[in-house]
């Protein structure tokens, strides 16, 4: 199960964060979100030795949405050394995600 990242845990997990960090913005109601969420469990259980995957409810979590701007969801954000250094707005295939993320590593 991917990391439930919070307004409160956002800071300790994401930005001082020695791996590299994928956060998926999404909402319950959100359709393409649910079609994301298999894909992000995956790649948590396949990154969890090098990266830290895990998603962040919009609907919950108001700081961070603001924050970052999170204006359309599903987004994802790629964090590395605490910066966001890319983003991706929408559905996107697995291979699309592990390609970020090894990129990062």
């Amino acid at each position: 199960m991917a990391i439930e990242f919070t307004d409160e845990n956002f800071e300790e997990l994401v930005i001082k964060s020695d791996k590299p960090v994928l956060v998926d913005f999404w909402a319950e109601w959100c359709g393409p979100c649910r079609m994301l969420t298999p894909l992000v469990h995956e790649l948590y259980e396949e990154y969890k030795e090098k990266a830290v995957v895990g998603k962040c409810n919009v609907d919950e979590n108001n700081d961070v949405t603001v924050n970052y701007n999170i204006r359309n969801i599903p987004t994802i954000l790629l964090f590395k050394n605490g910066q966001v250094v890319d983003k991706i707005v929408g559905v996107v295939p697995k291979s699309q995600l592990v390609n970020k993320l090894n990129a990062l590593l």
